[in-house]
């Protein structure tokens, strides 16, 4: 029977008619049987040796205009031996696969069904993929379009209120007893930080749809500009910042210097009481690189090491640090926008180490 309650069809391509005949008697009671002498859309292609060379570029066409869905091709081998044809290995072939199994005739009805329905559940599945691939895609779209719109529109009223809130502090601050200052504070405290969380959330939604093209990177100029940027946070804390020399890698260099920003202002000010210590070094992994961001901080336990990269995840209160809690996802999305990965080792008052992969400029591409 077909996969999941419905009937599977099978295009029979089979040039001589008894033997055509003959084989759609087999399967008449199983599946829809399709002779038509033309290559059709449908469910699996049953061909014979004899008449493969015929339909050859027909069915790698059909198979490559379903790719990335399964579109079996399976051939029927005849006993005389004629004309040989093997499934070449693994390492033989290039994808889309043409031939995807072999039946000897004269065919065994037992054996045929299952090699059929083996591959008919192989299509279902790779089906199924593709609609929940497809399905998660929109999804992300609109959740990408949501949180722009909600942070882009969100901007203005924000700055109006913080604009007047000001204003009060500055006409009436004079006016007010201490816990009314005290309120107020609370309030331009509150709106400064919902304005960092809008601007954080619109900058989050954009890594997808407003990045550059991955290009030939120099990821030391890109460290430069970023030190640069936070030479006056290196120098308030007195940071000592160590590098080894970096690579160039495949990149999109706007965002990997917000990485190393992100890596950098949370290895300084996560330091503890002591002075900040950052050591940058990369090392070569295969077709990749690993460029690694260690300081002697405060550390962070291993229940909470997955955790930080999430949106909002924050360990610590606004009092004893200040940040949206976007920083270190706005840093994943980025890395695996480059088709890497970042993660942390660290240990609770010994320091923490942020890894992450970027592919080699000499990478072969796909």
């Amino acid at each position: 029977m077909g996969t999941n309650d419905q009937v599977s069809t099978i295009q029979l391509l089979v040039n001589e008619e008894g033997n055509r005949d003959a084989v759609r008697e087999l399967l008449d009671d199983h599946y829809v049987v399709d002779t038509d002498q033309s290559v059709n859309e449908v469910d699996l292609y049953l061909v014979d040796d004899q008449s493969f060379p015929r339909y050859r570029d027909a069915l790698i066409e059909r198979v490559e205009a379903c790719d990335p869905v399964f579109c079996p091709v399976v051939l029927i081998r005849r006993d005389d031996r004629r004309r040989e044809i093997t499934l070449p290995g693994p390492d033989e072939r290039d994808p889309p696969l043409l031939v995807d199994d072999i039946v000897d005739a004269p065919l065994d009805r037992n054996l045929l069904f299952r090699r059929l329905n083996t591959l008919l559940v192989r299509r279902s599945q790779s089906q199924e993929l593709m609609h929940y691939i497809s399905k998660l895609e929109e999804s992300n779209r609109s959740l990408e379009q949501f949180a722009y719109a909600a942070s882009h529109d969100l901007q203005e009223p924000l700055r109006m209120v913080s604009s007047y809130l000001q204003l009060i502090e500055q006409r009436y601050g004079g006016d007010l007893d201490e816990e009314g200052e005290e309120f107020l504070g609370f309030a331009i405290d509150g709106a400064n930080r919902m304005r960092d969380m809008v601007d954080g959330l619109l900058e989050y939604s954009r890594v997808d749809t407003q990045g550059s093209p991955l290009e030939p990177t120099d990821l030391d100029v890109v460290l430069d500009e970023a030190l640069a940027d936070l030479r006056m946070k290196i120098e308030e804390h007195d940071a000592e910042i160590r590098r080894e020399s970096l690579p160039r890698v495949r990149g999109d260099d706007d965002q990997l210097r917000q990485v190393f920003q992100n890596l950098l202002k949370n290895a300084i000010e996560y330091s503890g009481d002591e002075r900040p210590r950052v050591h940058i070094t990369a090392e070569r992994r295969g077709v990749k690189w690993q460029i690694s961001v260690a300081d002697d901080g405060v550390g962070i336990e291993s229940q909470d090491q997955d955790r930080i990269f999430e949106l909002f995840q924050r360990l610590h209160s606004h009092d004893e640090h200040a940040g949206s809690g976007i920083g270190l996802a706005l840093c994943k999305r980025i890395v695996e926008r480059h088709n890497g990965r970042i993660w942390v080792e660290s240990e609770l008052g010994k320091g923490s180490t942020f890894a992450f992969t970027l592919p080699a400029l000499d990478a072969q591409q796909p």
